[in-house]
This record gives structure tokens, sequence and C-alpha cells, in this order.
């Protein structure tokens, strides 16, 4: 296989001789002159190298790379200004290209090495590294599939790649990428059974293994359960990952050659050492295991708080209804009596589906962690204690109150995802909870400190019979967020919706203000044929939420989500004002409404199209009562629209224009997470802006990363370098996986003027700058004792960013720009490498200046 890229300096040897024998050495104007900077540094995203991949078509060889956010300075009709690239083929030019970021070569060999160097002002001022053609549209990333099991109660199983993560973890500008394993037996939190361990890898483009995460037998596998936050949160240039853990969790970093170089178990708590937890523990509950945990339950009934207080039955029996008969608090004996009638004649009665003789397999008790783990080794670098904890296993968050009793479910449901809540560096948020009590805290890393910036929570339903009540659209019992209760959904977004340039979390039909506070929660009036006509409900729960500017006419973003609360819920699907929570439009169901998208399907509709029941314009206008599919979307084609995924189980993936039909058939592959048929990810890893797919093959042999081929005349910055974008991405594998959506109107019919042109800080764009003034040392064209200030000086700055403080960095690189210009001399510093240094370093700094 031929590696995505292989690792390379932005300006090589050979280029810069290029860009001398071209005789382009009119200096770009940003690249003139020292830069000012004011020490407060802009968003912070990742830097990324050029992404430059050739994949061989019938039509020749397809070349696609990257135009960074910092090299966009203005737009045109048809795309963004800034760089243009010349492009070469075994050193040899074929083309300047101007108006997009791809290029078609006819006369193209597998056997070709290219490159693409940015020109500014008929300036090269850096090369890619080489290229040479994919033998398709994909390439194999392999992995390393963990070993089978048994469980405790003998059923063997096996693993296959579930959901992805990139992320940039040795500072490369490469992208690496973090696989999940699901075993064949994990579980949706409301089903019962054993699963195995969830692994977490982590993979260079070429399948070197880095690290494997065993998060161990104490979590439990499944979507809900298990997310992965891949971001450099520390802005070290190197990206971390955090994850919830426990004990048992183990960290195992391998050599080049795959051998183990080092294995080791998270730190528990103190608190937990002393009360007698271990790395050896096993908290997974036999039948009799939770047959003994409800006769405990039981015989502690008298001292429950909310027995106590009066606001739940005094007695058993008078919370399952039938006549008083034991002394409280009860003796063992009586409680086993009393757990032998709720679990044979009382649950049974609520529903037939109630088998509480075979709950097993859940975790109900024991330490829960959240741990930040080095992306590059998997070294364990803090672990702390999972807020809030799961309090019980259940009782209190309503998951005995319905009908269909499921102990350990709501308790269990959890969310994470990226955001920059204060509109400059990356924080992790998590949540546990969304159907009763929610809560969601968000964190810092500093690279020694996981620092909470704010915890928040609706508090808990109340309920007046905790194994006869309905928890649900009630407000939870704090002041503040108490309607947050029955808003969430399975995932979440991270979304500046008020505009103030800070992400807001958007938790399905409520949204967070970036401080934590309760922003708004959406409700609507319930229709005629609902439950209650004329009462206000809220929207409610749903399964599927997408946060855009899908309507241009409108100012601001629009919120589409589905809900599934039936004859309860006031609409079906619901289109809202993302800043208010308005409802704009949207259709009463009647039923659980549970698949709905959007997208530029059809690019004679302005804005973005949206669908669950029907198809209708941003507008809210009717267009078709047939739909495209449901499960994911990709920006895929050159025009700028977007195409569905398609296939679940066993199904063989599919990309389809709604328009032009099926473009890409993945043959050997396969989606995830059973009927939501998505992929590992979504996003736009490598190439121009455009998103690739990741699918694991069927054998979960390799992880297969497919491309688009269509030559565009569009030219916009990565869409990693757009900070909602990002965020999303980092969450997308968050239980139902979304798509990823960005902070600008992104369609057909975008007017490019409005896409934003900001000064993002990249952390490692200073050890980038380092490496070009490497090769302009070792080339000569940067000399004597010139030579040695200046590595000295983009050092220190190195140095700075690796301490976290990008001020310092920003006020170093000023020095080194103020003395490049001080030197005259050809002799020391070449025009070429004059401009190219000057060039890199004033896009540094651009994100310091107001």
């Amino acid at each position: 296989m031929n590696p995505i890229r292989t690792p390379a300096r932005l300006l090589s040897v050979g280029a810069l001789g290029a860009a001398l024998t071209l005789g382009c050495l009119a200096a770009p104007a940003s690249a003139v002159g020292p830069s000012t900077a004011t020490g407060n540094p802009g968003i912070q995203l990742d830097q990324l190298d050029r992404g430059l991949v050739a994949a061989g078509t019938s039509e020749g060889v397809f070349l696609s790379w990257r135009l960074l956010g910092p090299e966009a300075t203005g737009s045109s009709e048809t795309g963004l200004t800034g760089a243009d690239f010349n492009v070469y083929r075994d050193g040899t030019r074929l083309a300047t290209v101007t108006d997009s970021t791809n290029y078609l070569d006819p006369s193209g060999t597998s056997g070709a090495a290219y490159t693409v160097r940015a020109v500014v002002g008929g300036v090269e001022v850096d090369a890619s590294a080489p290229a040479t053609a994919w033998n398709s549209n994909f390439v194999d990333i392999p992995l390393k599939k963990p070993a089978d099991g048994v469980t405790p109660a003998g059923q063997a199983y096996t693993y296959s790649a579930n959901d992805a993560s990139v992320g940039d973890v040795d500072g490369d500008g490469q992208y690496e990428f973090i696989v999940k394993w699901d075993p064949n037996n994990s579980k949706d939190v409301s089903q019962v059974g054993y699963t195995g361990n969830t692994y977490v890898d982590t993979y260079k483009a070429d399948g070197t293994l880095l690290h494997r995460i065993d998060l161990g037998v104490n979590i439990r596998s499944g979507a809900h359960y298990t997310q992965l936050l891949v971001n450099d949160f520390d802005g070290d240039g190197r990206a971390e990952l955090m994850i919830k853990t426990a004990p048992g969790t183990k960290s195992t970093n391998f050599n080049a050659d795959g051998s183990v170089a080092a294995e080791s178990f998270i730190t528990l708590l103190a608190g937990d050492l002393a009360a007698g937890h271990t790395n050896a523990d096993d908290y997974r509950m036999s039948a009799a295991d939770y047959y003994r945990h409800m006769v405990a339950t039981f015989q502690g009934w008298t001292a429950h708080p909310e027995v106590k207080s009066g606001r739940w039955p005094a007695t058993l029996e008078e919370a399952f209804g039938i006549p008083a008969r034991y002394q409280y608090p009860l003796s063992e004996a009586d409680a086993a009596s009393l757990t032998n009638y709720f679990m044979d004649v009382y649950a049974p009665a609520r529903s037939a589906r109630n088998n509480l003789r075979a709950f097993e397999g859940f975790i109900v008790s024991g330490p829960e962690y959240l741990t930040v783990f080095e992306g590059a080794t998997g070294k364990e670098l803090k672990t702390v204690a999972y807020e809030p904890g799961r309090h019980d296993d259940g009782l209190m968050w309503g998951d005995y109150a319905m009908a269909r009793i499921e102990p350990g479910n709501r308790v269990d449901r959890f969310l994470a995802g990226v955001a920059y809540l204060d509109g400059k560096k990356p924080a992790a948020v998590f949540a546990r909870g969304y159907y009763t009590r929610t809560t969601v805290a968000a964190y810092t890393w500093d690279g020694r400190n996981l620092a909470p910036v704010w915890d928040v929570g609706s508090g808990w339903t109340p309920m007046t019979n905790p194994f006869n009540d309905s928890p649900h659209g009630r407000d939870g019992t704090d002041p503040v967020y108490g309607k947050l209760t029955t808003q969430g959904f399975h995932s979440l977004s991270a979304a500046d919706v008020d505009g103030d340039g800070r992400q807001e979390i958007v938790y399905g039909s409520a949204t967070l203000d970036d401080d934590g506070s309760l922003l708004y929660s959406s409700s609507g009036i319930l229709p005629p044929g609902s439950a209650a006509p004329g009462q206000e409900a809220r929207l409610g729960h749903g399964d599927a939420m997408h946060v855009a500017d899908i309507d241009p006419a409108r100012p601001g973003k629009e919120i589409f989500t589905v809900h599934e609360g039936a004859t309860y819920a006031p609409f079906g699907y619901a289109m809202r004002d993302a800043a208010t929570g308005q409802v704009l439009f949207g259709d009463y169901s009647g039923k659980d409404t549970g698949r709905g998208m959007i997208g530029d399907v059809d690019p004679s509709v302005p804005g973005i199209e949206n669908w669950a029941i029907g198809m209708q314009s941003a507008a809210g206008e009717k267009i078709s009562a047939t739909t495209p599919g449901t499960n994911m979307s990709i920006r895929w084609a050159a025009d700028m629209t977007t195409q569905l995924i398609n296939g679940s189980g066993d199904q063989t993936p599919t990309i389809d224009d709604w328009k032009r039909g099926r473009l890409l058939t993945a043959t050997d592959t396969r989606t995830n997470n059973g009927t939501k048929g998505t992929p590992s990810l979504v996003a736009d890893v490598v190439g121009d802006w455009r998103e690739e797919m990741l699918v694991r093959t069927a054998d979960s042999s390799a992880l297969r990363m497919y491309m688009s081929t269509e030559v565009t005349n569009h030219k916009l910055y990565t869409l990693m370098h757009d900070p909602q974008y990002r965020a999303e991405v980092a969450r997308q594998n968050t239980t139902y996986n979304q798509p990823s959506y960005t902070d600008f109107y992104l369609a057909s019919d975008m007017d490019f003027a409005g896409v934003p042109l900001r000064a993002a800080w990249l952390p490692g764009s200073v050890k980038a700058l380092q490496h070009v003034l490497e090769d302009l040392v070792e080339s000569g064209d940067v000399g004597g004792p010139v030579a040695s200030q200046l590595t000295a000086t983009v050092q220190q700055a190195g140095r700075s960013v690796a301490d976290g403080d990008p001020a310092k960095a920003a006020k170093t690189l000023q020095r080194f720009v103020k003395f490049l210009a001080q030197q005259k001399g050809p002799d020391q510093v070449s025009p070429a490498a004059r401009v190219a240094l000057q060039y890199n370093a004033d896009n540094i700094l651009r994100a310091f200046r107001d």
C-alpha cells in the first residue's frame, strides 16, 4: 500500500531552488516587514500540512490538497482567494492552479511522485510532501483486531471496528486515526446481557499501531457508554484523548515493530484505594448479584431520602399496590419475599417484557472516572472522578417507574463533545442523562490540570412512586435548570448560536449558553388529536439533530430536529431559530419520528433541504413526499451539493445523489451501529474541502478511506479550519452519530464572501516554521551567524508553545521577524528564503492581532 503521504517539511530544498529558477521574487504584501502582535491569540485549531493525496482514475491521476485557513485572503464567485499552487510531477511543473485545490493529470502514472507548492505573490513559499497514486479512490489503513473472548455466561464474542476519530497526536501536521473496537455482543443500555471489553486504538496512516486502551470489564460496550474526545486540548500542538474509564482500564504502548513497549493500568483515586478498590475488581452483575442488590435496596427502603421526606410511599406494599404485610425496616427474609414478588409478579404484570430474573451484565456500582491520555503514547496524564456519579442503579432516574422496567438505562446515558466555550480554546463536555435527570459538565486541560469550567444539572425529576409513575416531561427540582429534563437527544452539538464568538451547547431541545446558563428550553402547544390538546409541552427527546446555517435568507443558524414523543410531542419534526429556540415550522406526527436529515440535495431549491415526514425547503415549503436516506450525509460532489450514505447491517455502503443516483459502491466494506448504518467517520481528513468516508472492511482488517475524485472549480479552506466543524467532527462518534456542519452557510448556492477569514492560532505552526528554517539552512539559503540566531529564536518560540504560553511564543516570533528584516545580505539570507520565512511567520502572527 502506498502511504497517504510521507513526512516532509513545508519548504524543501528542491522547492526553494524552483522558486529561484522561476525568478519570482516579488514578496507578497503580507510577508514584507516585521509584524505586530497583541499577545491575544485567535481561536485554536489544528496545524495541518498540505494533505496532498493522489488517486488513480480511468481518466488519469487525480490530485487533491488543502488550502489552509490562514492562507485565505478573500473571495471570488466560485471560491476563496489567497495562495495559488504549482503542481509538479517528478520535479517537473505541470500547471499553476488558481481556482481550486485539485488537479487531474491525464498523463499521470501510478509510480509518479507529485508535489504541490503554494505560490503567493509569484513566490513559492512552501512545498508539500510527495504523494504517489492510490490504485483507486480509496486507501486502506491496516488494523489489528483484538482477540476473541468469552463472557462469564459462557457466550463467545468477536470484534469489529466501530466508530473512529482523527487527531494529530504527534504534531507532524498529519492526522492519526483513533478507532473504537466493539464486540459483537455490545448492547444498548436497555438490553440485558454481558458484553466483551471495549478497545480504543490509535494508528498512523500506514497502519502502525501506536497504542491500545482496554477499557476493561467495568465499562460496558455499546454506543451509549463510550465516546472518544480527540483534540489538542492544552494547545501544545499534539492531540489528547479523553474518555470515560473505570478500575481495570489499561493502556498498552507499542514499539514500531509491534512489540509491547509499556503497559499500565490507570491510577485509582486515593479515596477508592482506601476503600479497597483495585484494578482487578469486576463490578458486572450476575442475575444472582442483581437479586441480592434488590434485597439490599428493599431492606434500606425506610432510610431512603425520598421515603423519609414523604415524597415516596412509606412502604413497598403501598408502592406495589398490595395489602400491608411487613414490619419496617425489613428483615432480610421479608426483603427477599418482597423481591420475589417484585420480580415474579409485579414487574411481569407491568409489562410482559419485564424479566428481571434475567438481569445480568450491567455495572451499577464501583468507581467511575474521566481520564486524559497522551495521544501519541496512550500514557495516562490525569484521572478524576466522573461527574456526576450514577447515584444508584436508576431508581432515582425513573428506570423502574415506567411500565417497561429497565434498571441501568436512563442512569447510563452518556454524551460527550468538544466546544470553544471561550471562543479560543477547545473544552471537553461530558454529560449524563437526558430522559429525566440531565447533567452536563465542561472541563479544560492545560497539560497538568483537568479543571471544571461549569457543572450544571436539572435536579431529580419528582416522582410520587418510583415503581409506578411517568417521570418524563416534568421539571427537575433545580430552580434554574429544571426545564432541561426530557429535552436531550442521543447527541449534542457545539455551535455559536447567538453570534457572540463563543460556542453554546445545543442539548437537543434545549441550549446551554457558553457560560453554562440555560439559554432556552423549547416547547410548543399540543395540537388536536394529541394526548392533551391545547397544553404546552416540551419539544422533547429525539434521535436526530442538525445545527447549521440552513436558511441563508434568515439571520443566524437553525436547528432541525425529529421527536419521538408521539402524541405527547407537539411536533414530529421541527425547525427552530438556533438563537431563541423558537419553532419556525414543523409537523405533528402523533408517533415516534425516529429519523431526519438535512442537506442541499436539490440545487434548484434555495437553502438546505430538510426531511423527516416528506421533504421541505429551508423555509418550510413542501417539496416532495419521498425522501433521501437519513443514515449520514457527506459533501462529496464537485458542485457543493450534499450526498447521502446508505446501507446498514450486512448491506454494502453506497454514496447516493438525490438527482444523479449512485456515485459510489463501497464494495467489501460495512457501516456500523446496526440500523443506524453510520460510517466510522465522515470528515475532511485529507485533500480539498470535500469530506472523506471512512468505513471498516467487511472483515475489519482495515479502515478504508474513500475520497471524491470529481474535479471541482470551487476553492475553500479545509473544513477542519472551521471551529464548529472541527468540534462536530470530535463529537461525531457520540452515541447516534450525526453529520458535522460548518459555522458558515455551505451549499451549492453559497456566497463565498460569507466564509469567515479567521486568524486562527495553530500551535503546530511554530514547529512547521522551524522545519522550514532547518531546510533553508541545510540548502545554504540561510547561513552564517544569522542561521544560528534565527534557529535559536524559533526554538525558543517552540518551547513557549510546549509550555502552553502562545502569547510568549508570539512575542518571540516578533523578534524573529524583526531580526530577519534587518538582514540585507543575500549571502546570509537569500531573497526567496526571506520571503518564505516572512510569509510563514506572518501567518502565525496574524492570530495575535486585533
